[in-house]
């Protein structure tokens, strides 16, 4: 496994040429003494938002579109190609990462408990790794076993040895357990060129992520906002001499465009908003560079930091779908010329040859869980898309939402409601319509246990104006309805009145604010995660016995065959309002 500056050489492929992100109104960089020769080239190469994907993501969830039709891309073997042409001549090179590199994985990983990904990042040269909130989907101690190494509690050693931990180092210089002000795990590390000079990085997780995280899972973990922790981790890096500086934060935003879109068109930054931004452009001057996760949503953008020097911001599409190739130069005293750094958008087209190192890495997995795998439990008519869908109700959403009400039959659920981000990928028409064990697990990964919840009308309202209010007001989250439930939304107004509370129907009749309704919901929504803090403050609740993919699994099973397959759900259940 390597894990190194230098990976070992590669014959070069074609490479598109480095852009200089857009300019910034940004004062002159005092950086800029010495000529050309007497500075240091470096590369990073940056990725972020993995997910445990070592294969191509099926479906629209797996495309991309980059100044031109849409391609299929993705793949950790392919990705492992390019990177080592991306490397070709390059002395001082590193990979990093920014967060969820594990956590809502498909079976190949998730059944190994994210073992072959660690596995995998290692052969890739992964030097440095920011936590995400999927790294806590297990809670602290499991994402501790991740770093160090051991076997699982419950399920043991994986096939071939004890787990090692991961070679890599994992930053959280803003997580602490409840009560502590020592970091979770290291807070920064230093990485030392060749030539002696050195470039520290400082890992950190959006504040916001016990939103994104189930509640049960870090009781006893606190996250802190961002910026006190890189200034005081940047003040370290300081004082131990170290000038270049770079921040991996799993945080993000979704800019509009095409992947790899222009961030600066209109002037500098001007297509990045919300926190990021203000991460960004706050953080202080020491920090050089920030390279961000979370969004899915790849950008290369330039704002000005507190001295009006240009800093950039970068993030990557997830699932492995490209990567970005990072270039600066350091000067004599081991500081970034800013003007020097570029950025350069690599997709990573599912065509792209497989290094076979990687390739027999990810094989030897796969072999490992193929008879899990490919259990055939289900069949679908057509493309059932979820995680890929351009519109907020998804035919995916719809169908797992029946499903959690068919599982919730015992406790008298009426109703099912789920957040749109447990849907992982889109159940695509392969195969005659035959649906794998592995195909369910992909959509539904994190096997949530569903719980039946009494709420009354008026909460139900509650929680469907929650999807425009709160942390959901910037970008409306859109849970997924079974069916039975139907609302009608007006986009035009802001916040709780975009619902139109008159028109939410439960089996057709106006939902009664006094009478309780039987909801069916994953253990995430049911303890108030995505800003749904209804449902956990309802403190009565049934089952659990069931988890989502069992529920999924389950329903196709009993309503499905290749002769009567499922049909997608028709729309409706969500309608909008147009003026």
């Amino acid at each position: 496994m390597i894990n190194r500056f230098v990976r070992r050489g590669v014959p070069a492929l074609a490479l598109f040429p480095l852009l200089l992100a857009g300019p910034a109104a940004a004062r002159p960089d005092p950086t800029e003494a010495g000529t050309a020769p007497a500075r240091t080239p470096v590369q990073l190469l940056a990725l972020n938002d993995l997910h445990g994907n070592l294969l191509p993501v099926d479906g629209a969830a797996g495309r991309i579109t980059h100044r031109g039709p849409a391609i299929q891309a993705g793949g950790l073997a392919q990705m492992a190609t390019l990177l080592d042409a991306a490397r070709t001549g390059q002395a001082n090179t590193l990979t990093v990462a920014a967060g969820d590199v594990i956590g809502g994985s498909p079976l190949l990983s998730a059944l190994f408990h994210d073992e072959p990904t660690v596995d995998a990042l290692e052969e890739l040269g992964l030097g440095v790794a920011s936590v995400g909130n999927h790294e806590f989907d297990e809670g602290p101690v499991e994402l501790r076993r991740m770093v160090n190494g051991g076997c699982h509690p419950t399920d043991g050693c994986a096939p071939d040895a004890p787990y090692q931990g991961a070679e890599f180092p994992y930053l959280a210089a803003n997580v602490t357990e409840r009560g502590s002000t020592e970091p979770l795990l290291k807070p920064y590390t230093v990485k030392t060129l060749p030539n002696g000079q050195r470039i520290g990085f400082i890992g950190l997780v959006t504040k916001n992520a016990p939103s994104a995280i189930n509640a049960a899972m870090i009781r006893d973990v606190e996250f802190h906002d961002e910026l006190p922790a890189v200034e005081k981790y940047s003040r370290e890096l300081t004082r131990q001499g170290v000038r270049a500086q770079v921040v991996l934060v799993h945080e993000g935003e979704a800019v509009s465009g095409q992947a790899g879109v222009s961030c600066d068109e209109g002037g500098g930054g001007a297509k990045l908003g919300g926190r990021i931004k203000e991460i960004a452009e706050r953080a202080v001057q020491a920090v050089d560079l920030i390279v961000t996760g979370h969004s899915h949503s790849s950008y290369e953008c330039t704002v000005n930091d507190p001295n009006g020097r240009r800093r950039l911001v970068t993030q990557a599409d997830s699932f492995g779908r490209s990567f970005t190739d990072l270039r600066f130069e350091l000067n004599a005293t081991g500081e970034v010329v800013r003007s020097t750094v570029r950025a350069q958008y690599r997709p990573v087209p599912v065509e792209t040859a497989r290094q076979p190192a990687m390739a027999k890495l990810i094989d030897t997995w796969r072999t490992r869980s193929d008879e899990v795998a490919n259990r055939v439990v289900g069949h679908i008519s057509a493309d059932m898309p979820g995680r890929g869908s351009t519109l907020p109700e998804t035919p995916l959403g719809s169908f797992i939402a029946d499903a959690q009400v068919a599982a919730g039959k015992p406790y008298g659920a009426d109703l099912a409601l789920m957040n749109p981000g447990s849907m992982r990928a889109d159940l695509v028409f392969h195969d005659g319509g035959a649906v794998t064990y592995a195909d369910a697990y992909r959509v539904q990964p994190f096997e949530s246990p569903l719980f039946v919840l009494p709420v009354t009308g008026a909460q139900l309202v509650t929680a469907l104006q929650q999807q425009f209010t709160g942390e959901n007001a910037a970008s409306p989250r859109f849970l997924q309805l079974s069916a039975g439930l139907a609302y009608s939304v007006d986009m035009s107004r802001t916040g709780a009145d975009r619902l139109l509370a008159d028109t939410v129907r439960v089996d057709g009749r106006p939902v009664a604010p006094d009478t309780t309704y039987k909801v069916a919901l994953n253990e995430f929504l049911a303890n108030g995660g995505n800003g749904f803090t209804v449902f956990g403050g309802i403190t009565t609740r049934e089952g659990g016995e069931v988890t989502d993919l069992e529920a999924l699994v389950n329903h196709l099973e009993t309503t499905t065959s290749e002769s009567t397959p499922a049909a997608p759900p028709a729309p409706g259940r969500i309608t909008f309002v147009t003026h």
